[in-house]
């Protein structure tokens, strides 16, 4: 069975999905950034609808794990913890 790419988040900016892209970077997840934005010439100004990440159907699993890990750090105004 061929190893398939699945979106495993959307994000409402390029920025959040890069951040996150870079989160599974470095947990040694390989993933991909969709964002139709001009190569972000025009971030937040999306003309497809919102920036997607992707990854090996694989990785699907540990992907969310980390992104959930990632997201329950936030307070419940959902601002980041520093």
């Amino acid at each position: 069975m061929a190893d398939e790419i699945v979106v495993v988040g959307t994000f409402a900016s390029r920025y959040e999905a890069e951040f996150a892209r870079e989160t599974l970077h470095a947990a040694g997840i390989d993933a991909i950034l969709l964002a139709d934005d001009a190569g972000g010439a025009y971030a937040g100004l999306f003309f497809a609808g919102q920036a997607r990440l992707l990854v090996h159907s694989t990785d699907a699993a540990r992907t969310k794990a980390l992104l959930d890990e990632v997201e329950s750090i936030q307070d419940p105004e959902g601002q980041e913890d520093v």
